[in-house]
């Protein structure tokens, strides 16, 4: 009898449709493009001057998975900050900066690993692009051009109305071709918009006219509900078509959040080994334990738990047996029982009561088989 392998698929050869070739940039030591495997970014919500608070919270998102951190630059004081927390962050910082100029130089200069301008706000930025360029091109920085559906370029508003795919995607390549003049094409593009159907035809457009890599993202996505919603949709759509080569999430939540939304994202569509993964039934008349509350206590308590495996908490006697089952560990559930099923076989019965107790134990004990 052939086995049928269980539990959490590997990430298969194939992905759901060819990357889009683009060419390659470096944000410190993670690649951007070019094949690499999709990075996750987030951004700090600290004052950037308060040194000691933004490198916590950059800990804390590095704790959780991203891979890259952006800062805000809005004044001196936090231009005058990026240097320590460039040097100190565990991870790539980019500097964000809207409005002055002067501190995408002063970014550059301070060793960030990147710098994200935003053109349309940005007072006489294409008169400096020579000199942006050529800091830029001295120190090895990367720019990402970041296009914003509320700070498009008045010239564009004008002609489209409004922000349109169209006019997003005019604006980023506009600002490229500036760089390219002076022979600089380290440079990384968004097109956001809080619309994910805008958005998703702004990068399918922008896809097809450069070879930049591209950042995705939906801007002002909303609360954490509705945000995780549009933000799924828009990199699900377009990552499935094989656009997008680093995401940012933007919730109206901690970052943290940003990151783990993010993750899952791209574990949902094997474009990273998927880790602790729980299968939960949305319950029904036919339950007879109170799933909702099982699935929480099991999440909650396996949290942390970084190996790929599946965990399935069922709560009925019609899909729970074959679901559990099919996991590497899971729980049927019924008649104030439930029964423990490793990789496919029953190991015990236990009472309700000791259900989410086992299946920790249990997931501990296969963790560390699997280390």
């Amino acid at each position: 009898m052939t086995a049928v392998p269980l539990g959490v698929p590997e990430v298969p050869a194939r992905p759901l449709a060819p990357r889009r070739q683009s060419r390659q940039i470096q944000v410190g030591p993670v690649a951007v493009g070019g094949g690499a495997p999709v990075s996750v970014q987030s951004m700090t919500t600290t004052r950037t001057s308060d040194v000691g608070a933004t490198l916590q919270q950059i800990a804390e998102l590095t704790a959780s998975g991203c891979q890259i951190v952006r800062v805000a630059c809005p004044t001196q004081d936090d231009a005058d900050a990026l240097a320590v927390i460039a040097r100190k962050s565990q991870i790539p910082v980019i500097a964000d900066i809207h409005f002055q100029p002067k501190y995408v130089f002063a970014a550059i200069e301070a060793g960030c690993a990147a710098v994200r301008v935003n053109p349309g706000n940005i007072k006489k930025f294409d008169d400096q692009v020579k000199e942006i360029a050529q800091a830029a091109k001295d120190h090895g920085t990367p720019i990402r051009i970041g296009v914003n559906a509320g700070s498009l370029d008045k010239r564009l508003l004008r002609k489209y109305g409004k922000a349109t795919p169209e006019a997003l995607v005019e604006s980023a390549l506009w600002e490229a071709s500036l760089f390219e003049e002076h022979d600089f094409r380290d440079i990384k593009i968004s097109v956001k918009h809080n619309d994910p159907v805008v958005m998703i035809e702004a990068y399918r457009r922008l896809a097809e006219q450069c070879d930049y890599p591209l950042h995705l993202g939906v801007t002002e996505a909303g609360p954490a509900f509705q945000g995780t919603i549009k933000s799924a949709v828009a990199f699900g759509a377009l990552l499935a078509e094989g656009i997008g080569d680093t995401i940012r999430v933007s919730l109206s939540a901690p970052p943290v959040e940003e990151v783990k939304v993010g993750i899952q994202i791209l574990e949902s569509l094997n474009l990273r080994r998927r880790g602790l993964e729980i299968v939960s039934c949305p319950s029904c008349g036919r339950a007879q334990v109170d799933v909702y509350r099982l699935a929480d206590e099991v999440t909650a308590g396996l949290d942390g738990l970084d190996v790929p495996l599946r965990v399935a908490v069922m709560g009925c006697v019609v899909n729970g047996p074959g679901e559990a089952r099919e996991a590497d560990l899971g729980v049927a559930s019924g008649n104030g029982k439930g029964q423990i099923f490793v990789k496919g076989e029953v190991v015990r019965t236990v009472p309700e009561s000791k259900i989410v107790e086992t299946l920790i134990e249990e997931a501990q004990r296969l963790a560390e088989q699997m280390k």
